[in-house]
């Protein structure tokens, strides 16, 4: 199947692997352009029977996705408009929809990460099957709670699955920038991988998948699916989007705070650097 005209991603399949590299600089921000995208690619790969194997990564330097545009904040409209198109889980908001939506896939997915994912970002990856990082390279966060908010693009479901309810509330409720040192000891991504070595890993791993019957991947997705919970997501879901609802809209104190941060630098390249930093100072 053929991916044509796509602005934010760059799609390539081969051998039963489709390579979807986010290219949206400079931040790769979840925004107007990028979620919809994503979304119309996961509808058309769910129909692929020639693709066994997704592999997300970022051609943006330093960032592999920021996290949702902030913008919408103050623009609840403009958030659900990204769902547009979706069918089905009416009671999902646009995020959790596509997150729902990749845990679904009849494919394996694998993150391939690098740079910072905060956020929508970091939900993005958590949807996925597996996670591998480049090893001093790569920092996550949940930083919802700094904009007044919870998670709520997935992040309360997908998060605590990894890493159970006291590491998961340490990162929602601290919204603390996380190194791959201590996420691979978390089981937050699977491992941190050399740098240099992890297009190989990550390419040879999905490869060797690739090669198996897509008999075999659903039926392994379905048993551990059922082992971990994972077929109760989309419950999970619910009650998050329900939990956020008591927090977003936003009240004006926090859309006050975001403006701050937007002002000191927030969603440019040099203040998402060390966001955590402009954030704390425009507090």
């Amino acid at each position: 199947m053929q991916y044509p005209d796509f602005t934010a991603l760059r799609i390539t399949d081969a051998d039963g692997v489709a390579w979807v590299t986010l290219s949206h600089p400079p931040l790769n921000l979840l925004d107007a352009t990028l979620v919809p995208e994503l979304k119309r690619f996961v509808r058309a790969v769910g129909d692929d029977t020639d693709v066994r194997v997704v592999v997300v990564q970022s051609d943006v330097p330093e960032f592999f996705s920021a996290h949702v545009d902030a913008c919408f904040a103050a623009d609840p409209a403009g958030f659900m408009a990204l769902g547009a198109d979706d069918t089905g889980t009416a009671q999902l908001n646009p995020m959790q929809h596509l997150m729902l939506s990749i845990r679904s896939l009849p494919q394996v997915t694998i993150a391939k990460l690098s740079g910072r994912l905060r956020g929508g970002g970091n939900e993005l990856a958590t949807a996925m099957d597996m996670r591998f990082a480049a090893a001093g390279r790569t920092w996550m966060s949940q930083l919802e709670t700094r904009l007044g908010i919870i998670p709520g693009g997935g992040g309360t479901q997908l998060l605590s699955s990894l890493i159970g309810r006291p590491r998961a509330l340490e990162a929602i409720l601290g919204a603390g920038l996380y190194d791959t040192d201590t996420a691979e000891r978390y089981g937050w991504i699977n491992r941190a991988v050399p740098a240099g070595e992890l297009d190989a890993f990550v390419a040879d791993l999905a490869r060797r998948m690739a090669a198996l019957t897509p008999q075999q991947i659903a039926a392994a997705k379905a048993a551990v699916n059922a082992a971990t919970g994972g077929d109760r997501l989309e419950e999970g879901l619910t009650r998050e989007a329900q939990a956020l609802g008591l927090v977003y809209p936003s009240p004006q104190a926090a859309l006050d705070r975001t403006a701050r941060y937007l002002d000191a630098g927030m969603q440019t390249r040099a203040g998402e650097l060390d966001l955590e930093a402009v954030m704390d100072r425009a507090a």
